[in-house]
C-alpha cells in the first residue's frame, strides 16, 4: 500500500494518495473487529455485514477481470491504454472504489461502535475523493471520450450515485 503511495507520486497519479487512507482505514477496522469476526453469526449487523463483504469481493473480482481483458494494461493494472466501458464499467464508472466502500462498510458493521462508525466514514470519504481524483487524471489521458463516459455512467451506484 505504501509502495502504491510512492509509484502514484513518481507518476502524478495522485488519486494513491487518498486511496491509501481508505485502504488503511480497512486494515484499521479489520485489525479492531478481528475478535468478533465470526461471533454472533446471525445477528442483524452480521448478516448485513457479509452481504455487503460478498459485495464487495463481486465487484472488485468483476472491475479486475475486464481491466485486465479490455483494458490492455501494461505490467501495472491501473495503467490501461484503452478506456473500459463494457460490463459493469458501462453502469458505474468506479467499480473497484466501489468495492473499497463495500469492504470498509462491511467491516465496519461487524461491531459498529463510535471509532468504527468514524473510520468508516473516514474510508467513504477517502473513496470518494480517490475517484474524483482519478476522474480528473483519466480526463487529461482519455480526453472527451471520459468526459462523455463521466455524463454516460453513474459514479458508483447505477441510477443513483
Amino acid at each position: 500500500m505504501l509502495f502504491s503511495w510512492f509509484y502514484s507520486v513518481r507518476h502524478k497519479r495522485y488519486h494513491g494518495i487518498t486511496r491509501f487512507f481508505a485502504f488503511e482505514t480497512i486494515f484499521i477496522l479489520a485489525l479492531m473487529n478481528l475478535k468478533i469476526w465470526f461471533q454472533n453469526p446471525f445477528s442483524f449487523f452480521q448478516i448485513i455485514s457479509w452481504i455487503l463483504l460478498i459485495s464487495s469481493a463481486y465487484f472488485a473480482l468483476t472491475g479486475f477481470i475486464l481491466l485486465i481483458k479490455n483494458g490492455k494494461p501494461d505490467i501495472n493494472i491501473e495503467n490501461t491504454s484503452k478506456l473500459v466501458k463494457s460490463g459493469i464499467y458501462g453502469c458505474v464508472r468506479h467499480p473497484l472504489y466501489f468495492s473499497l466502500f463495500l469492504l470498509g462498510t462491511g467491516v465496519m458493521l461487524k461491531n459498529p461502535d463510535i471509532m468504527q462508525l468514524s473510520l468508516g466514514t473516514l474510508n467513504i470519504v477517502a473513496v470518494y475523493f480517490t475517484a474524483r481524483i482519478e476522474e480528473k487524471e483519466m480526463i487529461m489521458k482519455f480526453g472527451e471520450e471520459y468526459s462523455e463516459y463521466i455524463k454516460e455512467t453513474k459514479m458508483f451506484i447505477p441510477f443513483l450515485i
